[in-house]
């Protein structure tokens, strides 16, 4: 009996998989708050739901990668491969991730059996507005590097299931209804 990475039997159906929504987008997008959102809304009803945030798996992991392109996509990798385990075991997880890379997606799409990626897409000058984390404002400084959207250039992605467009013009309500909308079509 043949096992995937996520050490369980390959024979298993699709509706044995939970589903991932793999949120994607730069920093200060409003990832978090959408899954956030997301999480607290189904939590009610799905009791197999697992939240992941990419600062927090940072910290898991032991936060001793640095910010590099090489060093962040083997972060992402690593989430993908955690969706996996969890998935193969039946839970539906949310993974609020920048993970902007192509060959990441490319795995989330040829591995994860139930799998939505939701691209939340914002003009840089926006993000730079928002900076709640003071990423881009400190880079500007040249406090910090290794900012994707900055100095490293990020892929964006070409397949998403679903792109939110927040550029501002929306309350984070309204995008997460938007996005409930679009899910309960394909539950």
């Amino acid at each position: 009996m043949s096992t995937d990475i996520s050490g369980t039997c390959k024979n298993l159906k699709s509706s044995d998989y939970g589903k991932v929504y793999w949120i994607t987008g730069l920093a200060g997008a409003g990832k978090t708050t959408l899954a956030k959102y997301l999480y607290d809304h189904w939590k009610k009803k799905k009791t197999n739901l697992v939240f992941l945030d990419g600062d927090i798996l940072r910290e898991v992991f032991g936060d001793s990668a640095s910010h590099t392109f090489e060093e962040r996509h083997k972060l992402a990798m690593k989430y993908s491969k955690l969706c996996s385990l969890l998935s193969s075991q039946g839970l539906d997880v949310i993974c609020a991730t920048i993970s902007m890379f192509d060959k990441c997606r490319e795995w989330n799409r040829s591995n994860l059996v139930n799998y939505f990626e939701i691209y939340i897409k914002v003009p840089l000058e926006v993000l730079k507005q928002r900076d709640q984390k003071k990423l881009y404002s400190r880079f500007a400084m040249g406090e910090i590097q290794n900012v994707m959207g900055l100095d490293l250039e990020f892929e964006e992605p070409k397949y998403s299931d679903l792109i939110i467009e927040n550029d501002g013009s929306q309350t984070p309500q309204e995008l997460c209804k938007k996005l409930l909308n679009f899910l309960s079509k394909k539950e």
